[in-house]
């Protein structure tokens, strides 16, 4: 509907009377329109500077309250919009300065608080422009005195996004091809503004009171429960919600759809619904009954209840994220909440489990409690991507996401020893700077130094700590310091009773163990944190064993960059950390822990000792390397009895090698002896691991065409884990690491061509083809059942048929992976046509789509010239600093290993900084690439020699 209707018929409640006189009044001010963040718009129409020069908004006004009516049409796909902000002066002003991007405001007018009675006429507000820094200035006829509320009540409207940030309309398709249009939101951080005008910093928290007018056949949703609807004039229904909790904008939500629902209640009154389009009903129970019990589980364990009356979690149809924690209506990726029995493998299972685990925490972390600003979003999302590790553990122990944890700070590891790294609490001012934050620092990195400060507290007093934190700030800002705080109140205030076996409990003046006498005073916490969260990178921990004294030394640890190298010096000077490390000897099973916090320090050890390893079950973020003849010593305890090492021990000696490699401190010779006994282990994890290493090394080499050692790598896989690979069943049985072992290596052996593995998955295919694609294969072998099938021309085109079928997100993800392996360059392109068309592949998979075909031999020159030539499309697809765009720039590069694409990667990424679009990520590339090119240069001779010798 149009704009200018929009004030007779949105009905805010308590404004009913007030908005129908204010709708006389506008109707005499349409002719003043002001279209905010176009780029045509440079100053205001009556040449008056905008009166405020910063990025962040003055605090001079504060929102108290929003009442908002929306009202989309998806027939048109505009959107109209009614607000009422009241707000609260500080300061004298004139102005009142807010956000507003994309949205055609119509009027604006102020009211007193206290004038709502009479029938004066509001006073009409003058629109300022700053579209660069997204900000709108309202300009009072006379000035808004400081202590004093008043109302704001402004018009507008705008076309839904066509992308996946402010109101945006997302489609799904029928069984019987019927395209449908729904409307939803996602704000994070900082797209709130694309919806409405507001104060859009996570600090101005304010109550929310939604509106929302949909048609007959429609339902809409909000963070809160409905409490009437209303029928209007010519059939439409206007729904309104209850007033929400004092939240910052970036959590409001709001949809318009026709999906169904399956309910459930908690064991404390919280109604708790999972959304799907109607012909994925089928596919939300798992997660009705993964939520109920993780939301449980977290008012238990946090001891708040969950503020709000119901939950409800959507699937969305195109979603560019994994998920977002909306209060009380998270909204989700369809594969990251649906689980499909038929075709959704153990690790999916996972996979849908702690992401709903991790919105789920941020009911609390981000929710209760916000960060101050976005330089601290790990507050949000690195104490989340920990939670998922504590909840799933406590309430599907059957997933072992322990074992998944592992992954996760490899995977920050693998970002914080390049110099590209950054500090996880880091400046972040422009809506660039503040996207680039939600990254593999602020999430992975954030969960594994939380992970290693809760085994230096024990469980006991970390979880008082966090249930002080939550407690003292909910429903306000916090920062950095607020949280070492509350983890030192826990500290000091825990009692004898808290000190368990294993486990230790801080006092004000000494540890109740003697035991952790060496690890300082509570004072300490702050400090010790700092050095992980105030500065980049991860420690590298030298241990040099002479008879019974340890010497050690710590030094910054970084890949690519070695000793000799001139810059050496200089990117080690000043990084120093305060490490709680860990060890176990050969005398002991106990857990021997010691801070170490200078530069240099020496331990003596009780008795007789032949080995010692340092952070136990790799519980802490840092790097051992054990000079002289220790890795040598290794190697041989591990060939003599590996189970003398824990099997997270053994992962961590296994990446650890392979990381010192990187670093020039140690030879791939050693490390890949390192590995030598595999054959003899039983550990799933620590197989895959190892695996994974071999596996990388075989598609660098594939990649860059060095075909003697990419063969020989082959050979040695299949030669070496023959036995583990031929009693793979093609089935789901099994434990979850047995599940995904099956899974990683019949997809692997079938990429090294290995003959009972190609006949094995071809006799599925064909089958299943032959039913129709009606035959029920075993979710766990899809992917690689799929990849064999589509190396045929006939294989690829049924497939491609069958994923427009599909009605599983899951299954669909494995075809789309399997299409992706084809040799044919025209069907790869064909893929790249299909994603930007956006139809059959949806513009959501476009990212995974060319990461994945850049991946593949035949595919890694097109993916990459295909992002060159149309990046200013891609643009018009995914914000700039999008997930999106950095997984392109990103997978379509950083796999080169040689100086010709380095310098073509150099090259376009100046044309893009010439553009105007200048990205943080862009220099984490070129060093992977410059450290991938020095990592072939000292190895490669090294890796073909050590293959001969081990044939």
């Amino acid at each position: 509907m149009h704009a200018f209707a929009m004030a007779s018929l949105c009905r805010i409640c308590p404004l009913v009377v007030v908005l129908q006189l204010l709708h006389i009044y506008f109707l005499g001010i349409y002719g003043l329109k002001h279209q905010t963040g176009k780029d045509n718009v440079t100053s205001p129409p009556n040449g008056k500077p905008f009166p405020w020069n910063k990025m962040r908004l003055p605090d001079m006004v504060v929102p108290i309250q929003y009442d908002l009516c929306i009202h989309p049409n998806l027939t048109t796909v505009h959107f109209t919009g009614l607000e009422r902000i009241e707000i609260f002066v500080r300061e004298n002003t004139r102005f009142i300065i807010l956000h507003s991007k994309g949205l055609e405001i119509t009027s604006a007018v102020l009211l007193p608080k206290d004038d709502l009675g009479s029938r004066k006429p509001g006073k009409q507000l003058q629109v300022l422009e700053h579209p660069t820094y997204e900000q709108i200035a309202l300009q009072a006829p006379e000035v808004l005195t400081a202590g004093q509320r008043y109302l704001v009540v402004i018009e507008f409207h705008a076309r839904l996004a066509d992308g996946f940030d402010g109101f945006y309309k997302s489609t799904y398709k029928t069984r019987d091809g019927e395209t449908r249009i729904i409307a939803t939101t996602d704000f994070e951080p900082t797209s709130a503004r694309m919806a409405f005008p507001c104060f859009d910093e996570p600090s101005f928290k304010a109550n929310f009171a939604i509106t929302i007018r949909r048609e007959r056949k429609h339902i809409a949703l909000s963070n809160m429960p409905k409490i009437k609807t209303i029928e209007l004039e010519g059939g439409l229904l206007e729904d309104h919600f209850d007033v929400t909790v004092k939240m910052s904008t970036y959590l409001v939500a709001y949809i318009v759809c026709d999906f169904k629902s399956v309910q459930a209640t908690t064991s404390s009154g919280i109604k708790v619904s999972i959304y799907a389009s109607p012909d994925k009903w089928s596919q939300t129970h798992y997660a009705l009954e993964s939520s109920v019990k993780l939301l449980e589980f977290y008012e238990k364990y946090f001891d708040i209840s969950f503020p709000l009356p119901k939950l409800d979690l959507v699937a969305i149809p195109d979603f560019q994220s994994g998920a977002m924690e909306n209060w009380g209506l998270i909204t989700y990726r369809e594969t990251s909440l649906l689980y499909d029995a038929k075709t959704s493998s153990a690790f999916d299972k996972l996979w849908v489990t702690k992401v709903i685990g991790h919105e789920l925490a941020h009911q609390w972390f981000g929710n209760l409690v916000t960060m101050e600003w976005w330089n601290d979003i790990w507050l949000n999302e690195g104490f989340a991507r920990f939670m998922e590790l504590v909840s799933v553990s406590a309430t599907y122990s059957e997933l072992q996401i322990e074992d998944y944890f592992l992954n996760v700070c490899f995977g920050a590891i693998a970002r914080d020893s390049l110099n590209s790294s950054h500090p996880i609490s880091n400046p972040a001012e422009t809506p660039i700077q503040i996207k680039e934050m939600f990254d593999t620092v602020s999430y992975d990195k954030g969960a594994c130094i939380l992970k290693m400060l809760q085994d230096f507290l024990s469980e006991v007093v970390f979880q008082k700590g966090i249930i002080h934190y939550l407690k003292k700030y909910s429903y306000r800002n916090a920062k950095n310091d607020d949280l070492w705080n509350s983890m030192a109140n826990a500290s000091s205030t825990c009692s004898e009773s808290d000190f368990s076996s294993g486990n230790f409990c801080y006092t004000a003046s000494r540890p109740l163990s003697s035991t952790f006498s060496h690890m300082g005073k509570l004072t300490e916490i702050e400090e010790m944190m700092n050095t992980w969260t105030l500065q980049k990178g991860i420690p590298l921990v030298l241990v040099k064993c002479e008879g019974n004294t340890l010497r050690l030394r710590q030094e910054r640890f970084l890949k690519g960059v070695f000793e000799e190298d001139p810059e050496w010096a200089n990117l080690q000077s000043r990084y120093f950390w305060h490490i709680p490390l860990t060890y176990v000897t050969s005398s002991s099973n106990t857990v021997h822990r010691h801070i170490f916090k200078s530069k240099t320090d020496t331990l003596e050890l009780e008795g007789e000792v032949t080995w010692v390893k340092f952070n136990v079950d790799m519980n802490g973020y840092y790097i051992v390397h054990y000079e002289g003849n220790g890795w040598d010593n290794i190697i041989k305890l591990l060939d003599q009895n590996h189970t003398l090492f824990s099997h997270k021990d053994r992962v961590n000696l296994i990446h650890n090698g392979f990381q010192l490699v990187s670093a020039g401190r140690l030879s791939l010779d050693t490390a890949l002896d390192l590995m030598r006994y595999l054959r003899h282990e039983s550990s799933n994890v620590v197989l895959l691991q190892g695996l994974g290493y071999l596996e990388m090394f075989y598609h660098m080499m594939e990649r860059r065409n060095i075909s003697d050692v990419t063969e020989n790598l082959k050979r040695y896989i299949l030669q070496h884990f023959k036995p583990v690979i031929d009693k793979q069943t093609w089935s789901d049985e099994g434990s979850v690491s047995d599940r995904m072992l099956r899974s990683a290596l019949l997809k692997l052996a079938c990429e090294l061509q290995y003959p009972p593995c190609i006949q094995k998955a071809n006799e599925l295919f064909s089958k299943w083809m032959g039913s129709g694609g009606t035959l029920n294969l075993p979710a766990d072998v899809l992917k690689t059942v799929y990849s064999v099938g589509a190396q045929t021309i006939a294989g690829w085109n049924y497939l491609l048929k069958q994923y427009s079928l599909s009605v599983s997100g899951a299954e669909k993800n494995k075809i789309l992976y399997a299409l992706t392996t084809s040799r044919h360059c025209e069907k790869l392109t064909k893929l790249i046509e299909l994603g930007m068309e956006g139809e059959v592949i949806k513009t959501q998979d476009l990212a995974a789509l060319l990461h994945a075909i850049a991946r593949n031999p035949e595919g890694q020159g097109l993916a990459w010239n295909f992002v060159r030539k149309n990046w200013n499309r891609l643009l018009k697809k995914f914000e700039l600093a999008s997930f999106s765009i950095r997984t392109i720039i990103v997978g379509s590069t950083s796999h080169f290993s040689s100086k010709d694409k380095l310098e073509e990667v150099k090259h376009f990424f100046k044309s893009l900084e010439d553009q105007g679009s200048q990205l943080k990520i862009t220099e984490v590339v070129l060093e992977t690439i410059t450290k991938n090119i020095r990592w072939l240069k000292r190895n490669l001779n090294s890796l073909r020699n050590w293959l001969l010798n081990n044939l």
